[in-house]
């Protein structure tokens, strides 16, 4: 039997929880991010419309045509920086930049593998039916989207128990942490298969931390 094989994971999510934190900051952030909340509302109109164009383009080809692809893991990195800074985690006061890029230097970072094929009889039932049983469980986690993004639930009432823990304490409570990244972590995975980016279907399993768990080993 050959040695095992690393397989790392398609979406990659990352986190640094930034120290010191405003213990106010969080009170306004509702208003400093209207600007990026107004341009993520036509990007995601835009990401839904490339979605579909990506659906016929995987069905006859087998492949997400790189551009569409990687305006749509733009649009997807553009959101998840401004949710860290917002209410979906308030883990940095460092504002998000206006960029569908990677941004290295900004503490929260996404990255998806880019799939050299993709499966034609997936992309007919994957963001539909194959992801019912996430969208379930995301309904509990965010408790909707808004704006291109999610909003409610259970990562902004964490989110908001952090912001009460820093005006209180001036601290950011690790273990509070790590839970809403894993909640976050699980809303990008599922967001990535739903838009047809990779057809490994995401894991029920709450992965928390600011740095991604090891991969798996598989043997050969």
């Amino acid at each position: 039997m050959d040695a095992p094989r690393t397989l790392p994971p398609p979406v990659r999510v990352t986190a640094v929880l930034d120290a010191p934190l405003s213990r106010w900051l969080w009170l306004v952030k509702w208003i400093l991010a209207i600007p990026h909340w107004i341009v993520l509302f036509f990007l995601w109109i835009a990401f839904l419309m490339v979605t579909v164009i990506a659906f016929f383009a995987i069905l006859f080809t087998e492949r997400y045509p790189r551009p569409l692809f990687d305006f749509c893991l733009g649009v997807l990195r553009w959101s998840w920086r401004v949710s860290y800074y917002s209410y979906g985690a308030l883990g940095t006061d460092r504002y998000p930049p206006f960029s569908l890029g990677e941004e290295p230097g900004y503490p929260a970072r996404l990255d998806i593998a880019y799939p050299e094929r993709l499966s034609r009889a997936q992309v007919l039932v994957k963001w539909w039916l194959l992801a019912i049983p996430h969208y379930l469980v995301l309904a509990f986690f965010t408790g909707g989207v808004r704006a291109g993004w999610w909003s409610g639930g259970l990562v902004t009432l964490f989110a908001v128990v952090a912001g009460f823990a820093l005006a209180f304490t001036s601290r950011y409570p690790r273990d509070l942490f790590d839970l809403v990244v894993g909640l976050n972590r699980w809303v990008l995975r599922v967001a990535a298969y739903a838009s047809l980016m990779t057809d490994v279907y995401p894991p029920f399993r709450l992965d928390q931390g600011g740095d991604e768990p090891a991969p798996a080993e598989k043997s050969l």
